[in-house]
């Protein structure tokens, strides 16, 4: 759920208590309370007949809105009813503390009840935490100056403080994550963007590469070709010692991101032709798995290709290229000299009596 969606959800429950401060102003506390109090029973009768729920939000609001008045008038001190909006804010900022500190995500909760098709991926709560964490720090702030204004300051000051600058700091905030939001677009635009896809290999959407690759562990697809000749020796490329992952290793022959729009096969051979100049072959889907490290989560379409003759290192992608048996890859696994994804797909390929 969104702030702004957020902010839809609360806004109807603040309703009654603005509009006894208003009425409060022109006819008194008692006339402003059953004022009040009427336009929080419509507000339920509306919202039931229109939208066929029941607002539990406007009617707790109500009954406080009671209770405080209640108190208010019998003891005539206006003090218990000039806590009620310190106290309805307590109770959103202890839900923003929940959601933000702590594995239980109330708000992302409300988001799955209320929006129905709404899926949150690892990023995308990542970056709601961190939203509630602002939020939390600003009404928090808000609510400690509400209490302040109930006892030490006056009754206009508190009007404003308790209501006004409530949606003031609501809309600065919103309008900075519009700004952030916007300038985060922009720094991306001219970046590779690759499809995310569920662990079935259907896509579900898009981001760009260097968030897939930042510990997101957003799941996106990737192709591999294992080249082999006729004597079952495998081909395989050392990683520059300049990659930000697994450098100076040997790893499967080709391997690379499908981009966002792009076909397996067009992946395929763009990536065969810029990592081992390999034109003009065919190749065969054998399997296709869900592969997850330290700082990624990749749904590989693992190919292979037995045309083998016209592959030639002309890439800095690759420092170089060559065969090796299956005798001299079992003497050294284990010892650092493969990447943990190639031993993967090696215990595959032995499965599969390729080599």
């Amino acid at each position: 759920m969104n702030r702004t969606q957020l902010f839809k959800k609360l806004l109807p429950g603040f309703i009654p208590l603005f509009v006894f401060i208003a009425a409060d102003e022109i006819w008194g506390t008692k006339i402003g309370l059953f004022v009040a109090i009427g336009v929080g029973l419509a507000e339920l009768l509306f919202i039931g007949f229109k939208e066929k729920r029941f607002d539990k939000f406007i009617l707790f609001d109500t009954l406080l809105l009671v209770s405080l008045g209640a108190i208010s008038i019998l003891l005539d001190n206006d003090i218990f009813f000039k806590l009620k909006p310190g106290l309805i804010e307590l109770i959103l900022v202890a839900v923003l503390a929940v959601s933000a500190f702590s594995k239980v995500n109330v708000i992302g909760l409300m988001g799955q009840r209320y929006l129905k098709d709404a899926t949150f991926n690892d990023a995308q709560l990542t970056q709601m935490r961190k939203s509630l964490k602002y939020l939390f720090y600003i009404f928090g702030g808000h609510t400690i100056l509400v209490f302040y204004s109930t006892f030490f300051m006056s009754k206009t000051a508190w009007a404003f403080i308790s209501g006004g600058l409530f949606y003031i700091l609501f809309g600065a905030y919103f309008l900075f994550e519009l700004y952030s939001q916007r300038k985060k677009r922009k720094q991306l635009a001219d970046e590779e963007w690759v499809p995310l896809v569920d662990e079935k290999g259907k896509v579900i959407g898009q981001a760009p590469r260097s968030q897939v690759h930042n510990g997101s562990k957003l799941l996106h697809p990737v192709v591999h070709l294992h080249v082999i000749n006729r004597n079952k020796a495998i081909l395989l490329q050392k990683r520059p010692i300049t990659k930000d992952i697994q450098p100076g290793r040997w790893d499967t022959a080709v391997g690379g991101h499908i981009s966002a729009g792009e076909t397996l096969e067009q992946a395929l051979k763009k990536e065969a032709s810029e990592e081992i100049g390999l034109k003009n072959f065919s190749a065969k889907l054998h399997k296709a798995y869900k592969w997850e490290s330290d700082v990624e989560s990749e749904f590989i379409y693992m190919f292979i290709t037995f045309d083998y003759k016209n592959y030639h290192v002309h890439s800095d992608e690759v420092e170089e290229a060559r065969f090796w048996t299956r005798k001299q890859i079992e003497n050294n696994l284990g010892e650092g000299i493969f990447t943990p994804n190639f031993e993967s797909e090696f215990e595959i390929l032995k499965e599969l009596k390729l080599i």
